[in-house]
C-alpha cells in the first residue's frame, strides 16, 4: 500500500510530504513514476514530494497517514532504512 503524510516539512521554500510503500520499493518507485516524482526525490526508504503533488498522490490512490505512522509502517514491513546505514564504512 502506498502511504503519504500531509505536507508539513519545510525545505527550499516549500512544504514536503513523505511517500512510502509498506509492500516494496518496487511498488513505491512505480507509484512515484506515475506521480511524476523524480528519482532524485528518493531518500533511503521514501520519496520527498512537494505539496504541489500531494493531492495527485491521494487521487492516484495513496492513503493519508499521520507522520508518526510513516516510520512505524516502514519498520513493520521491514523496509525502514535508518540514516546511519547510509554512512560510509569506518576504517
Amino acid at each position: 500500500m502506498i502511504l503519504v503524510d500531509e505536507p508539513r516539512w519545510p525545505a527550499r521554500g516549500r512544504l514536503w510530504s513523505h511517500l512510502v510503500s509498506d509492500v516494496s520499493y518496487a511498488e513505491l518507485h512505480a507509484f512515484a513514476e506515475m506521480l511524476g516524482a523524480p528519482r532524485r526525490g528518493f531518500d533511503r526508504d521514501h520519496y520527498d514530494i512537494p505539496e504541489t503533488r500531494f493531492r495527485m498522490a491521494l487521487w492516484l490512490g495513496a492513503t493519508l497517514v499521520a507522520p508518526r505512522d510513516v516510520a512505524a509502517r516502514l519498520r513493520a514491513a521491514g523496509l525502514r532504512r535508518p540514516k546511519h546505514l547510509n554512512r560510509p564504512p569506518a576504517f
